[in-house]
């Protein structure tokens, strides 16, 4: 799979843009964009030069996701080819920067870090990360929405929709020819493990979504995927199967900080988990504690009241919790 290695300081390690291209029919395709900053830009004009090719000879964008480090030059190159940009249509408003669709998500996001406790020190260090990010969002495009199941004939393959929601609601992975690899965005990373619950704040039941996510990932049984960030994935239904227990074990940490220490909010929670958090991460940490206390309460291991999360009067000690926990995550899709 030919792809192009873009820098990237903020979010999980570089980035990559895929070329899908079939000379013969003249047709360009990318799989991803990077992030719009002037050496990102530059690093992926490069790289499509040494291929024989510029911005203006792009046919399609696939995007996996909406975020900036993988949607933030669609629009440029857009401008430059006319290319039909695909994402799937829960996405599709925040790359096509609706401005009504970007204020709900700040309403909401503001409503969450009420809801967390985040201190007001730490919210405006979070605001001035949001205002600063604004530099590196790049151009909104004009979108073709995409949805589970759709198949795309673009740079001359045939790539299926796969949604994987979790990290963010219109996340998606894209099969490709016979289904035995796939791109998969920030679905499956090789390194880290996504954000879920602070790096879209849009997604319902974020954990949730996200195991169930996974469990499509793994049950597909590919060869290799092709993610977001770094190195491609040899052994996807194992990496799969990895962030699966590590979102148990994170949980069963949460029981251990709410046995040890008594009712939290999302907030205080994070603090035990994660320790002091600066810029994006004053969002991502009490967002993904969120994820796992808002799984744990609607699966009745947990209580919560007022943003405040317990363990039930019912439950005598923690051992009880992990045997819950256990059911919980043993739960087939």
């Amino acid at each position: 799979m030919d792809r192009i290695t873009l820098g990237n300081d903020e979010f999980e390690g570089r980035n990559n843009a895929y070329v899908l291209a079939d000379d013969e029919r003249d047709e360009l395709a990318l799989v991803d964009t990077g992030i719009a900053t002037p050496d990102i830009r530059e690093q992926l004009r490069v790289g499509l030069e040494e291929r024989g090719y510029a911005f203006s000879d792009v046919d399609d964008i696939v995007l996996t996701h909406f975020h900036v480090d993988h949607a933030g030059l669609a629009g440029e190159i857009q401008a430059a080819s006319d290319a039909t940009v695909y994402v799937h249509e829960a996405d599709a408003p925040m790359v096509e920067r609706d401005s009504e669709a970007i204020a709900a998500v700040e309403r909401r996001r503001q409503a969450y870090l009420d809801e967390w406790g985040v201190p007001e020190d730490e919210r405006a260090e979070l605001l001035a990360f949001f205002e600063d990010a604004i530099s590196i969002e790049g151009d909104g495009a004009s979108v073709t929405p995409v949805e589970d199941g759709d198949r795309l004939e673009v740079g001359g393959d045939i790539l299926e929709t796969v949604h994987a929601p979790g990290h963010s609601a219109g996340l998606s992975c894209f099969d490709v020819a016979d289904g035995t690899e796939a791109f998969v965005g920030d679905a499956l990373l090789p390194v880290y493990t996504p954000n879920v619950g602070g790096a879209d704040v849009r997604v319902e039941r974020p954990l949730e979504q996200y195991l169930t996510s996974l469990r499509r990932i793994a049950d597909h049984e590919y060869d290799r995927v092709w993610p977001g960030h770094r190195d491609p994935i040899e052994n996807p239904r194992e990496r799969a199967l990895e962030i699966l227990e590590h979102h148990r074990e994170r949980s069963e940490n949460i029981l251990g900080v709410l046995e040890e220490h008594g009712p939290a909010d999302a907030w205080t929670v994070s603090e035990h988990l994660f320790g002091d958090l600066e810029g994006i991460h004053i969002v991502h940490g009490p967002g993904e504690a969120f994820a796992h206390l808002d799984h744990l309460t609607h699966e009745g291991v947990l209580e919560k009241d007022q943003g405040v999360y317990r363990m039930p009067e019912s439950v005598d000690g923690i051992q009880n919790s992990a045997d819950d926990l256990e059911s919980v995550f043993s739960r087939e899709t």
